[in-house]
């Protein structure tokens, strides 16, 4: 009789002791995803499909497992509509170009530069419609030029004309979002767009860049792609953005450290892709575009040349009437203690 139930015994334990281990891994996952999706409530984020390294740890859900902290990611089309977003406080942290930046913290809005996605490259271009007979700079005159305004391609396009000495009123500049822009460009309504992705790629199967803002910024007009905060919630919440710089700089250290290596990854490109809507294949060369800083050269240029070349394009932008006042200094406007391990 002891040999007959000494076996169901055995199962029997087996089995509680299996349950036991899944019971306590069930527990530990919901601990986990209760950290993960309810800690208070979600950070708002808004984003734009702008082309950087860092769009694959968005993909991957990266800075929710660092932080452990629920994220609602919000795209937006242009950096004035992630301005009025982070205004009116229905986003926390918001991506915008450093024109925006300009404009919108001369205009008082309570927000901080807290870190640098990218200095700006061949990722934003003019870009000529090839039916437009536009050769050389002085062909801009009379033709119509389609730009999202206060945006980082709307200071590097008037940056440009005034490096080839064309007057603003020589030339038809309108206001469209990207979306508008290719939709403009297709209907032929327009001769030229200064844009970044994915619209700049759509632009390009007909037609040619006439410049890009690589060249513009060697002109002493460089444009910057920042991550920017709401003051209030930075001063609550030091340690979720510690961890949001640190999910995007090993992101960006993955690229430096080896771009052929990260182009040549399909899952890269394709997770690129997916977020900002641009062709994969084209992905590695608008990558290549732009300049990503290291965790010292990101605390070097905030903390030194960034201020000043956010007050000469206040200034510039002042000059071109679109911006009321110009601050005597945007150092209050940047941060660099997020940057320290």
């Amino acid at each position: 009789m002891r040999k007959q139930y000494k076996k169901p015994l055995i199962t029997t334990l087996i089995v509680l002791s299996l349950l036991t281990i899944f019971l306590i891994s069930q527990t530990r996952d919901d601990q986990e995803t209760r950290i993960h999706n309810n800690n208070e409530k979600p950070v708002v984020i808004a984003y734009q499909t702008g082309v950087d390294p860092s769009k694959v740890a968005q993909a991957n859900q990266s800075y929710e497992k660092d932080s452990k902290q629920a994220i609602e990611w919000k795209k937006f089309d242009t950096g004035s509509d992630v301005v009025n977003a982070l205004a009116s406080g229905d986003v926390d942290i918001g991506n915008i170009g450093s024109s925006p930046f300009a404009a919108a913290t001369s205009r008082g809005v309570p927000i901080t530069a807290f870190l640098i996605t990218a200095k700006l490259g061949s990722s934003e271009a003019l870009v000529v419609h090839e039916g437009s007979e536009i050769k050389q700079p002085s062909d801009l005159i009379g033709k119509t030029i389609a730009v999202p305004f206060v945006s980082t391609t709307h200071y590097s396009l008037l940056s440009a004309l005034k490096h080839w000495n064309i007057p603003e009123n020589k030339v038809k500049i309108i206001n469209l979002r990207p979306p508008e822009i290719i939709a403009a460009w297709n209907r032929g309504d327009i001769d030229a767009a200064y844009v970044w992705e994915p619209a700049l790629s759509k632009i390009k199967t007909t037609g040619h860049v006439f410049v890009d803002s690589h060249q513009v910024g060697e002109w002493g007009a460089p444009t910057y792609d920042l991550w920017v905060v709401r003051k209030d919630f930075a001063e609550k919440n030091p340690e979720f953005l510690k961890s949001f710089v640190n999910t995007t700089l090993n992101q960006l250290n993955k690229y430096n450290q080896s771009p052929e290596h990260f182009v040549s990854d399909k899952n890269n490109l394709s997770k690129i892709a997916n977020i900002t809507g641009s062709k994969p294949e084209e992905i590695p060369l608008l990558l290549a575009g732009n300049i990503y800083l290291d965790r010292r050269g990101q605390v070097d240029t905030l903390s030194n040349e960034f201020a000043q070349n956010i007050l000469d394009t206040a200034k510039f932008l002042k000059g071109q009437g679109k911006v009321d006042t110009v601050k005597d200094n945007y150092h209050d406007n940047v941060a660099t203690q997020f940057l320290n391990n």
